[in-house]
Formats: structure tokens, sequence, C-alpha cells
């Protein structure tokens, strides 16, 4: 089956399977929803969304985040993954917004990506999420599904990103983003996983990548 065949199939099983697709951190506007993505890095949406109602209550704006400052952030995140790093970030992105961009969100990758903890998977969450801009985060769910399915060779996030694009039409890359993650955890783990009972996997991974991952289950 031809690659471009194979998108259209599994954006239509996605669609079947996600007909909705709530985003899965909370948040109430895009300075928050930066706040969560930020740290959302190697921890759990979940984890994320227990440590951020106090985090937002103390500094949910950019002003009194930056006037938290680092130290006092901290304790806020302290059960995250990387959070004193994540401290810093979030304490100088709040006072970039105030000193370069009047306290807001700037709805730019290049704006995003210039700020203390930002890359561009990162700006791509907020610009996709936040302002409704096509753009195709690629996460750990993401990359290695879009490699067990044959859609990417997998030899970066980068060529992920970019063949996904090319796959799939603009307008869907927001849905499909998000459906791609669902369908990572609750359908398709990285490990032991049963490729041939997967309803996309099933069809979708070359009898190679079937026989390789049966040997390391």
């Amino acid at each position: 089956m031809r690659r471009a065949e194979k998108a259209s199939k599994i954006s239509a099983i996605l669609d079947e399977l996600y007909p909705t697709v709530p985003i899965p951190l909370d948040h109430a506007d895009p300075f928050t929803l930066l706040v969560a993505v930020v740290l959302s890095a190697q921890t759990t949406d979940k984890k994320v969304n227990e440590v951020t109602p106090a985090l937002f209550r103390a500094g949910g704006d950019p002003a009194r985040m930056a006037a938290l400052g680092a130290d006092r952030i901290h304790p806020y995140i302290r059960e995250l993954g990387l959070a004193p790093q994540k401290a810093k970030a979030l304490a100088g992105l709040s006072a970039l917004l105030i000193e370069r961009h009047g306290g807001e969100v700037p709805q730019s990758f290049e704006a995003l990506e210039a700020l203390p903890g930002v890359g561009h998977k990162t700006a791509s969450v907020v610009m996709a999420q936040a302002f409704g801009v096509p753009a195709f985060p690629v996460d750990t769910h993401i990359h290695r599904l879009a490699a067990r399915w044959g859609l990417s060779d997998g030899k970066s996030v980068e060529k992920t990103e970019r063949d996904l694009k090319k796959l799939f039409p603009e307008a869907r890359w927001n849905d499909l983003h998000l459906q791609i993650i669902y369908f990572g955890r609750e359908h398709c783990p990285a490990r032991g996983h049963d490729l041939t009972a997967c309803p996309i996997c099933g069809w979708a991974a070359s009898k190679k990548r079937i026989a390789e991952e049966t040997k390391r289950r």
C-alpha cells in the first residue's frame, strides 16, 4: 500500500475512534497553555495537570509569574522532571513576554521559539491549540507510531514532521496530532504491544516491523 493510501485510511480510523479531541493539558488561555506545555517535557500530562492549578493561582499571567521568580516557582513544580530548569524557563519567558510582547503570548513560531524553554515542538503546540494555526507537533508517541506505520523512517523528529505534513492535508494537522497521541496512549504502547491485534498496526506495519517487535516482546 502506498504511503498516501495508508495515511488516508489511518486518518479515517482515527476520526472514528476520536471524533472529538480535547486538549489534554488543562489551561485557561494561551499563557497558561504555554506554561503547561513547557512543564510537560519529560513528564506526563496527568502530572502537569496535578501541579498547575496551584501554580496558576499564584502566577496565572506573565506579570505575576515573573514576579514569583524561579525560586518561588520551583516549589509548585518540584514533583516534575527537570523542575529547576523549568522554573527558570517560566520566570524568564514571563519576563520576556512583558518586555517584548506587552504581556501577550505572540502568535509567531519565531517569537515563541525565542523564549526560554520553548523549542519547536512547544511552539507548534501553542500555535495549533491556542491560535488554531496548522502545525504538526511531533512528540514521542507520534514519532514512534509514524515509524511503526511506515509513514516515516524515524531518523529524526524533524524528518517525521516533514513526512507527516506531506502525507496529510494541512486542515487535518491539528486534530491528527492529538488523535495520534491518544491512540498511542490507549491502543499502541511502545513495549509489549501485539501489533497484529492493533486496529492500525495490524495492517499498516510491515511484516519485518511486526517480526522485529514480536521478538522484543
